[in-house]
């Protein structure tokens, strides 16, 4: 994959498709490839879908000390300006979600409209992954068994019954297979999260926006979708009953429709 030198960084990326720009950014532990080859394929009929790996992740340059979420959107803009980009439409699920919210705040202009998809933005009423969910994933991470840690990953990500579907996982356990995130760097994204707070700031944000999430989100409750449309103005939600935290692994074709309309309307 090719690097764009951001700064004092580069980022690997990849672009796809035809039509406007789609910046996509990725959540916590995850890369590129994560985003779903059914969703990607959706979402390639009406843009150009540009997706890349956080710094510390793949081929991009290795994480060096702690990071913020403030930092990510730096780098998210500096991605843009990289690619000769003076503007995308930009969708950022988990914490890309929270990148995308200060990327939002920080670089306007270069948004055409935003999409949010299963994230959180701090504050009182927002709520993070509960003790027992976590506890869970840091057993599957400790256990020294990869295959053990990318099933409870999976089964912590999407609904009961789409964690049934045997397809589905072999794609996923490839992935994590095959683009193993490290645990230092994992850790490092955590921390970024639990220190990120945008709900003062969010009715500054006067972008067309898009509000995703799922009623079955264990990692990041449904409650926090809520709360975002209720910040950001003029915001739409869009709740999906029955839905893990990665609706779009789950409804990959409503979930490139949601996007690909919400930019139409907005064009």
């Amino acid at each position: 994959m090719p690097l764009a030198s951001v700064g004092e960084i580069e980022l690997s990326y990849e672009r796809a498709g035809s039509g406007p720009p789609l910046l996509m950014i990725m959540g916590m532990s995850g890369t590129f490839d994560h985003w779903n080859a059914a969703f990607l394929s959706e979402l390639r009929q009406e843009f150009e879908t540009i997706v890349y790996d956080h710094r510390g992740v793949g081929a991009s340059t290795r994480l060096e000390g702690p990071v913020t979420i403030a930092q990510l959107a730096q780098d998210a803009a500096g991605l843009l300006a990289a690619l000769g980009l003076d503007s995308a439409h930009v969708l950022g699920i988990s914490m890309g979600g929270m990148v995308a919210q200060e990327l939002a705040l920080a670089h306007s202009e270069r948004i055409r409209t935003l999409a949010l998809g299963c994230t959180y933005c701090g504050g009182e009423g927002s709520a993070l992954t509960s003790e027992a969910v976590m506890r869970k994933l840091a057993e599957g991470m400790s256990s020294g068994d990869r295959e053990r840690a990318i099933r409870t990953a999976w089964e912590v990500n999407v609904s009961p019954e789409f964690a049934a579907n045997d397809d589905a996982y072999a794609r996923f356990l490839a992935i994590g297979r095959r683009r193993a995130v490290p645990l230092e760097v994992i850790l490092e994204q955590m921390r970024a999260i639990t220190s990120h707070n945008t709900s003062a700031r969010l009715h500054e944000i006067e972008l067309p926006t898009l509000v995703v999430h799922g009623t079955l989100d264990e990692m990041l409750p449904v409650q926090n979708g809520r709360m975002i449309a209720g910040l950001i103005p003029d915001s739409r939600l869009e709740v999906m009953e029955g839905i893990g935290h990665m609706f779009f692994w789950e409804l990959p074709e409503r979930s490139g429709e949601l996007v690909r309309e919400h930019a139409a309307v907005h064009a």
